[in-house]
């Protein structure tokens, strides 16, 4: 579970979040949406905990992020817009490294396979130079980097951004893949017709505060797309 209680972030006189309030629950997907400059990058740096809050609390499965950060730590899975993997190593030492970096038990070449297919990854692929791997490759095995983790909470900032159609759709049903295994997801992205398509609860933010929530079940995807022009045009 992710939850932010009246989570504010301000830089002497600006305010990058306003009061947000929100909750994710084991097996549910919520895309945060927004223009650049409305408060995503600094919500999933409070979850992360790689900024301090001014005020409000950020959880992990309970964990308070500012006061527990390394139980909070544990418990999430963070992948990037653009995933930082050392080309030399393959797709199953990638697992096998990180797994080290972060001090947990290091997957057999078995279990690190099944993480990568899960996350789309071609088995071919698996065992090949990631120097070799294209964008969407390198996004697979960010999400099976998660994957192997076993993460209560996952945490996506663009994942879909630069990819082709294919590898979005691949991408978008690992990442469903996850909640439905258990996972809290909260992904941050652009893409209003795949947030409509892969989300349980759909969350707009504007100058740092939360402007609109919905279900998906609650309007369709023209619809939302029209609801957040309204509102980044500031006619809602």
């Amino acid at each position: 579970m992710l939850e932010a209680r009246e989570l504010t972030k301000r830089y002497r006189d600006v305010v990058a979040l306003d009061g947000l309030s929100l909750r994710v629950e084991p097996g549910q997907v919520m895309a945060l949406l927004g223009s650049n400059g409305a408060g995503k990058s600094t919500t999933i740096g409070l979850f992360l905990g790689l900024i301090s809050s001014s005020s409000g609390e950020a959880f992990v499965d309970g964990a308070s992020v500012s006061k527990d950060p390394a139980a909070a730590r544990a418990k999430l899975a963070y992948v990037p817009e653009t995933a930082s993997l050392y080309p030399s190593l393959s797709g199953i030492e990638t697992l096998q490294f990180f797994a080290d970096l972060a001090g947990r038990p290091r997957p057999t070449k078995s279990e690190a396979l099944a993480a990568l297919t899960a996350a789309g990854l071609p088995e071919a692929a698996a065992a090949k130079r990631v120097a070799g791997y294209s964008k969407g490759m390198r996004q697979k095995t960010a999400l099976a980097i998660a994957i192997a983790k076993q993460a209560k909470a996952l945490v996506l900032d663009e994942p879909l951004s630069g990819l082709d159609p294919v590898a979005a759709i691949e991408t978008t049903a690992a990442i469903r893949a996850r909640a439905e295994a258990g996972a809290a997801v909260l992904m941050a992205t652009h893409d209003l017709f795949r947030a409509h398509d892969i989300a349980d609860r759909l969350v707009i933010l504007k100058a740092g505060r939360l402007v609109a929530a919905m279900s998906p079940r609650e309007i369709d995807a023209r619809g939302l797309e029209s609801l957040y022009v309204a509102h980044m045009r500031g006619t809602a």
